[in-house]
């Protein structure tokens, strides 16, 4: 028998989820193989809460910790697993579900919990930006004014979440980056930068379409001051998996950088808006952190 702990938190995603949470318990009763695993249940409280009970866990021995919520629920669960033997477990049940959506787990939780059945763990990466811990995508620019915004709605999903791009999106200044290490020294003039560990923001929005967990890199996608001009053909593009191949992007990769900006602004955190200062220093943490997947056979 296995210990495994599920940190439920009750007020990420919409108003069905959070209502879908209330009847997770029962659902993980009936679906986990009890044969296999012995399960803890809990809801965290506050913010930072997740990272708290994670890491006692962690300390008790429990060889996995599931994280049930969205992005902001894996990022706050795996800061208190990783450089542990604790693997972390994903019911995604946020808005975006970036991190779960790369590693293709699946996003009905009845599918997830059984994946957990016949799941093995891996070593993954994850990147730290100024010390705070991401593991999908980190970023400034437009994407972090809108992580800001879509923080402060008080609905959820991807309607709310493309809303506020079209809001924003025709009247939003780029400004000009500077990025150096690992052999690169780039002047850019951008509309956003993403720092990308995962291949997307969530919502299988694809912007790093070859990013990948295990390489030790993260891909640094840099949006032209001029995407506007071909906005209509990057949203194609994002979805279909191919914006990196567009006149308006450019791909670097890196393990180590720092972001010199020209003042203080929004950046992101796993989809989060963060108080960041104006420069950031950003590097991967290879094979970081243990996560489950489906087992390949």
């Amino acid at each position: 028998m296995k210990n495994i702990a599920f940190i439920i938190n009750p007020v990420s995603g919409g108003k069905e989820t959070q209502a879908a949470k209330r009847k997770l318990p029962k659902l993980i009763m009936q679906t986990l193989d009890n044969r296999q695993w012995l399960p803890n249940i809990a809801f965290s409280e506050y913010t930072g809460h997740a990272t708290e009970m994670a890491h006692q866990y962690a300390r008790m021995g429990f060889d996995a910790v599931v994280a049930v919520g969205g992005d902001g629920t894996v990022n706050e669960v795996a800061k208190g697993l990783c450089g542990t033997p604790t693997a972390l477990g994903i019911i995604p049940m946020g808005s975006g579900n970036g991190f779960a959506r790369h590693l293709n787990i699946p996003v009905r939780p009845q599918k997830a919990i059984e994946m957990l059945n016949h799941s093995e763990p891996i070593c993954v990466d994850y990147g730290l930006a100024n010390g705070r811990m991401f593991v999908s995508t980190c970023g400034t620019g437009f994407d972090a004014l809108i992580a800001d915004h879509f923080a402060g709605s008080s609905k959820r999903g991807f309607m709310t979440y493309l809303q506020n791009i079209l809001k924003d999106a025709f009247s939003y200044e780029p400004q000009t980056y500077h990025i150096v290490g690992d052999g690169l020294d780039v002047t850019h003039k951008a509309f956003l930068i993403t720092f990308a560990n995962a291949n997307q923001w969530g919502y299988e929005a694809l912007i790093a379409p070859k990013a990948s967990v295990q390489d030790g890199k993260m891909d640094i996608m840099l949006m032209s001051s001029h995407a506007i001009l071909g906005s209509a053909s990057l949203a194609l593009r994002l979805f279909a998996g191919s914006i990196d191949s567009s006149h308006f992007m450019d791909t670097l990769r890196a393990g180590e950088i720092t972001l010199e900006r020209e003042s203080a602004a929004p950046f992101h955190i796993d989809g989060d808006p963060v108080e960041m200062e104006k420069d950031i220093h950003i590097r991967m943490v290879e094979d970081g952190l243990k996560v489950l997947v489906e087992k390949r056979f």
